[in-house]
């Protein structure tokens, strides 16, 4: 039976559009089940996601549907015990040693790795993830690190991406700014 922990609503800063995001705690995990809604390109893009982890929240596997301007999207992501990838069943190399997913459209997935992570204030860690690029929709390696600098504060780089900022994050740690990309609008219940 799944319970919601939390629940989670951003604009975009960087195109008009909206993210909404519950987290649902399982009896063996969590998920992430959300919808990203917004305009790229002069496309609009609609996508479901839903991430799947375990207790201690490592990615289990995932699916995003929906539509990238005028094509259909519907990818089943999942991670083997032993580390391998797969997007729809076909073996994805390259990413051994990434146990986050990280979808590119939305803040949410963020929120995984900081929990898994458990960052006291100072540490700094590598956490290169499987990346689901967008526009391309690909999944590939993402070098990213995070860096505690504060109670709610983390310096996050991701070079290959082209990224570097500061994101705040709210208790549960889901993003409350991700700058120049995303904002959040509300929150619901803070009980994770």
């Amino acid at each position: 039976m799944a319970k919601t922990v939390g629940m989670f609503f951003w604009k975009r800063l960087d195109h008009p559009g909206h993210d909404s995001c519950r987290l649902l705690k399982l009896t063996d995990g969590w998920r992430l089940s959300g919808a990203a809604v917004f305009r790229d390109a002069d496309r609009p893009c609609h996508f479901h996601y839903e991430v799947s982890v375990n207790p201690s929240w490592r990615t289990r596997g995932a699916r995003v549907f929906g539509y990238l301007g005028g094509k259909p999207v519907d990818l089943r992501i999942r991670l083997s015990g032993d580390g391998v990838w797969r997007v729809n069943g076909i073996l994805k190399g390259g990413l051994y040693g990434c146990v986050d997913l990280d979808l590119a459209f939305t803040p949410a997935t963020n929120l995984i790795v900081l929990r898994r992570l458990s960052l006291r204030v100072g540490q700094r860690v590598d956490a290169p993830a499987a990346w689901l690029q967008f526009p391309q929709m690909r999944l590939v390696r993402l070098p990213q690190s995070y860096h505690r600098i504060g109670r709610r504060e983390y310096r996050y780089e991701a070079p290959s991406a082209g990224y570097t900022g500061t994101l705040h994050v709210l208790p549960s740690g889901a993003v409350s700014l991700y700058p120049g990309l995303f904002e959040q609008v509300t929150s619901g219940q803070e009980k994770t």
